[in-house]
């Protein structure tokens, strides 16, 4: 009997080990997660064979020693040290902003196809053109500000 509550509580921390690794070392479902919960499994089942009473005490200690273990982790912010983080605060800026007027004259830096990079004076904007691919380095002209998209076309020359 001792070496059965033994198997047993090494299977039940051995389970307890693999998920809370899944949990914060290894993201996703990975061998760990899977050995985890077969050894829960595993160690609550092979009680059971020991007898009904041990089987039940085992499973009632397994599901408090998990919530305890779980709560626990949880307390000592352990998901912060895994988790991201990061703020953006970063803004697009609206067409308007980038002090492009209709009627401007710029060059293409790369390919309009319908999107590309253009410049205007000293300014790099993200341009798009009206109705055809523009090559890169070709002259254009703003036609349209329009929320966050400046309009262009070929300049005709």
């Amino acid at each position: 009997m001792t070496l059965d509550l033994v198997i047993i509580c090494i299977l039940i921390l051995l389970s307890l080990v693999l998920i809370a690794a899944e949990m914060f070392l290894i993201p996703g479902i990975t061998v760990a997660g899977i050995a985890g919960g077969l050894f829960v499994i595993g160690g609550v089942y092979y009680a059971y064979k020991v007898s009904m009473l041990v089987g039940n005490i085992t499973l009632g200690c397994t599901v408090v020693l998990y919530a305890l273990t779980f709560f626990w982790l949880i307390r000592r912010n352990s998901l912060s040290r895994v988790a991201l983080n990061t703020e953006s605060n970063s803004k697009v800026p609206s067409a308007s902003d980038t002090g492009v007027q209709v009627g401007d004259e710029g060059i293409s830096l790369s390919r309009l196809a319908p999107i590309g990079k253009a410049r205007f004076g000293s300014k790099t904007v993200e341009v798009k053109s009206l109705t055809e691919m523009i090559d890169e380095q070709t002259p254009i002209i703003a036609l349209k500000i329009d929320g966050y998209n400046i309009i262009v076309k070929k300049k005709d020359n």
